[in-house]
């Protein structure tokens, strides 16, 4: 099982993150459930919301205190006490930010999982690019796709399309990709840095 805690503010969307990923999940043929956390959804306020993936029918839940996946859709959270609490060890960390997780002094809470599993995203700019509005929440799908691989970028599309019409539709399928394809390129160029530090030939 897949388990996902995604992180953010009222306004932003983090309700519907963690149902689109679990609507996708499902067009990808897998099992899956979202839910939010109990407590003030108010403008502003922080918000949690959970998603669990899996091929099998999955009939727990309990909030996710053992995520495989880290989502932060506001980077004002980051020195929030217990943000990090109970990541696994081959975790994945995505977070919404114009800067480096070591420029805001949390690049400690992450320095123990692979380097390539932990992504700054642009999030929000590619939201006001192709949407007018900074919502963060489906363009973050994008990259969690590229970088986790948990669901295909196929099925993302395909629940926004469910979900939405007109210019949000449009708009949320180019930031979603334009994130996927982002994303993909510097994992990639992570994993030549990665491999050139030991010395392994570039592919």
């Amino acid at each position: 099982m897949f388990q996902v805690r995604i992180h953010g503010r009222g306004g932003q969307g983090v309700v519907t993150a963690a149902e689109l990923l679990a609507v996708a999940a499902f067009n990808d043929g897998r099992h899956a459930q979202a839910f939010p956390s109990f407590g003030s959804e108010r403008t502003g306020a922080p918000v949690v919301s959970f998603c669990r993936i899996s091929e099998r029918e999955i009939r727990t839940r309990a909030p996710i205190d053992e995520p495989d996946a880290l989502v932060i859709q506001d980077a004002t959270l980051l020195r929030q006490v217990g943000l990090f609490a109970g990541l696994r060890p081959q975790g994945w960390v995505l977070v919404n930010t114009t800067k480096s997780l070591a420029s805001i002094g949390v690049a400690g809470s992450v320095s123990g999982l692979p380097a390539n599993h932990v992504l700054e995203l642009r999030a929000t700019e590619i939201a006001l690019r192709h949407l007018g509005r900074p919502l963060p929440n489906a363009v973050l799908l994008g990259g969690f796709a590229a970088l986790t691989g948990a669901v295909s970028l196929a099925a993302v599309v395909t629940a926004i399309e469910d979900r939405f019409s007109g210019a949000m539709r449009d708009g949320n399928v180019a930031a979603v990709t334009e994130a996927f394809n982002l994303t993909r390129e510097m994992v990639g160029a992570c994993a030549t840095r990665e491999r050139s530090a030991v010395g392994a030939p570039p592919d």
